[in-house]
């Protein structure tokens, strides 16, 4: 007796050949088919492709269907000539056209029970994923067939959003790299704006990228808005309920007189306008200045008699006094008190809007002080919207968010608000305006999940949290979620690559890029350093006069050495290490401390040529 499902139609056997089937359909269920695999076939040359994460594909009368094997087991009951059964689902289907053939994406006609299952062949492999698309770029090789690149779509990619997952060490930094480097290739117009939070991108992208950090960042405090001021005049706590409401009355009062009296010379006294005629709400990026600010709080308080009213009023002076006088703010508050609209240099500095050739900022976070680092953030995000929704994306901008879980948590509690709107405005509505994101993170349970299910394309890599997995799946419309299995196995530099930016869900490897320009921080913790060696005491000297210099104010320490630097032994520094993590200064004078020249270069002016190596990063 011969069981029917061990026939197939003639002519696609004849078409095929023998050798080359791998089994039969035996069931259908909704996209998802069952294969009853041959006994030949499990002992024939095309033994190693029968194994999940492989494509195959299934030949009915109108279209070979393409499917990717989520699962392989014995058979319980043998049939006659079946030895194992697949479970495949069904991702689109080749569609013959003449003398071309074409994929898409989707079935529009299921198997039927006795359709041939067939090895999905090198030719077919090419024809789904090499893509004529002027749009379409290389991002590395299947996993199944490493002479066929995979492609993703980048207008797909761009217009969905995307986002790189994956645990630390997997190969994430140089996915991401990578991905940008081939972006950058077929869009060069395409502003990048890559927030970088381990200071690791600076070798990657060569002259293409600009690379801004503290020491060369020029960020007005009067562009952060009311949220955003508030948590950097505390030190990231919540701000205290009285002098906020001082500070909600007051700033637009300061914005109307420095408007008012800008162009003259002479500054009059203190003017309250009236509240009607201010024009300006406490979120108006207009400039004002810091001086004005504190005369009129001062002058409120000297209008008031009761003591505890005006230590109120005295707090928040010394709060602001604090903060503007701190050194490690001199990107915020260099100019607090001389004024002038730098709106639209800041803009276009930030952004990359000047014309020359560099597309790319990449914003090294590692500098900047912790408490501050959030805010910081949420500036940058809602301009980088703002300016995509003011200018009708006349300028398309990619904003990448790396450890975007620190930026944007799942926990409401956590982390500062305004940053996690901020990003989900670009999730949600930034496409509209030419604004588009990719996120980076190693914790996607921890991300807010409004904002990941956003992005269109993943790139999943190496994960072995639960959490972490169940959040991909819940996040991925595919059918080949199924694969999201395979994640805790993948391995360096692997990734899953699902959604509207590639052809297919599937496995593929990123390349390895070259040794200079693989993302990695120069700092002596990401390599030997020098644990190998004798510290001596000049490199702890070194150390120690820079330490302290990050939180000293300007006075003092340009043209004379502080009381504490070491006596002026013929030999001090002179073979300290420069600790710089990319272009090591020159070793400093016996007469000069190490660095001497970091403060003084942060109040130069934003015109002034960057010709310092602590500012060539």
């Amino acid at each position: 007796m011969i069981d029917q499902r061990t026939m197939a139609p003639q002519t696609m056997t004849a078409a095929a050949g023998a050798a080359d089937i791998l089994g039969h359909v035996q069931s259908v269920s909704g996209s998802q088919a069952t294969v009853g695999l041959l006994d030949s076939a499990m002992s024939g040359p095309n033994r190693a492709g029968i194994t999940v994460g492989r494509f195959l594909k299934i030949q009915t009368s109108k279209s070979q269907l393409v499917g990717v094997i989520t699962e392989v087991s014995m058979q319980s009951s043998p049939l006659q000539n079946y030895c194992a059964m697949a479970r495949v689902d069904l991702m689109g289907e080749i569609v013959e056209a003449g003398a071309n053939s074409t994929f898409r994406r989707g079935v529009a006609g299921y198997p039927t029970i006795g359709d041939t299952a067939l090895p999905l062949t090198n030719k077919a492999l090419r024809i789904i994923f090499d893509e004529t698309d002027t749009s379409a770029v290389s991002i590395g090789s299947l996993q199944q067939d490493s002479t066929v690149d995979a492609r993703v779509d980048v207008d797909e990619m761009l217009n969905k959003h995307f986002a790189v997952l994956g645990s630390t060490g997997v190969g994430k930094s140089t996915g991401v790299a990578h991905i940008l480097s081939q972006t950058m290739k077929v869009r060069p117009k395409l502003r990048i704006f890559l927030l970088d939070a381990h200071n690791e991108y600076h070798r990657s992208f060569g002259t293409h990228a600009d690379v801004m950090n503290p020491a060369n960042l020029r960020l007005p405090f009067w562009l952060f808005n009311f949220e955003e001021i508030v948590d950097v005049f505390f030190a990231g706590r919540p701000g205290l309920q009285e002098e906020t409401d001082i500070l909600a009355e007051l700033i637009p009062i300061a914005k109307a007189n420095y408007n008012q009296y800008r162009n003259t010379t002479d500054r009059p006294g203190i003017k309250r306008p009236e509240a009607k005629n201010i024009g300006y709400t406490v979120d108006t990026p207009v400039p004002y200045r810091l001086a004005d600010l504190l005369a009129i709080i001062d002058d409120r308080m000297g209008k008031l008699e009761n003591r505890s009213s005006r230590m109120i009023y005295q707090r928040l002076i010394t709060r602001i006094e604090t903060v503007s006088n701190d050194p490690r703010y001199a990107f915020m508050f260099e100019r607090a008190n001389v004024g002038g609209d730098t709106m639209a240099e800041s803009i276009s500095q930030l952004f990359r809007l000047q014309p020359n050739g560099k597309t790319m900022t990449i914003m090294q976070l590692a500098g900047f002080p912790s408490e501050v680092v959030e805010p910081v953030v949420s500036v940058l995000t809602r301009l980088a919207y703002d300016f995509g929704l003011w200018s009708d994306g006349a300028v398309p901008l990619l904003f990448v968010c790396e450890e975007a879980h620190k930026y944007a948590s799942a926990d409401r509690t956590a982390g500062f608000a305004p940053t996690r709107r901020a990003l989900a405005r670009i999730a949600k509505e930034g496409r509209k305006h030419g604004v588009y994101l990719g996120l980076v993170t190693q914790r996607p349970a921890e991300l807010d999940p409004t904002i990941i299910s956003q992005c269109g394309t993943l790139f999943a890599m190496r994960m072995s949290n639960d959490r972490d997995q169940a959040l991909l799946r819940s996040a991925v419309a595919d059918h080949g979620a199924d694969l999201f299995d395979f994640v805790p196995s993948l391995g360096t530099r692997e990734a899953i690559a699902f959604g509207a930016g590639v052809p297919l869900p599937t496995r593929l490897t990123f390349p390895e890029l070259a040794a200079h320009a693989i993302p990695k921080s120069a700092s002596y913790a990401t390599n030997a350093g020098i644990a190998g060696e004798n510290i001596e005491g000049d490199f702890i000297s070194a150390v120690i006069d820079r330490w302290r210099k990050a939180t000293m104010s300007q006075h003092g320490t340009q043209d004379e050495q502080p009381s504490f630097a070491p006596a002026a032994a013929p030999s001090a520094h002179a073979d300290a290490p420069s600790l710089q993590p990319h272009q090591p200064a020159a070793a400093p004078q016996a007469s000069t401390p190490i660095d001497a020249t970091r403060l003084s270069l942060l109040k130069k002016p934003i015109s002034a040529p960057l010709d310092n190596p602590l500012l060539r990063r």
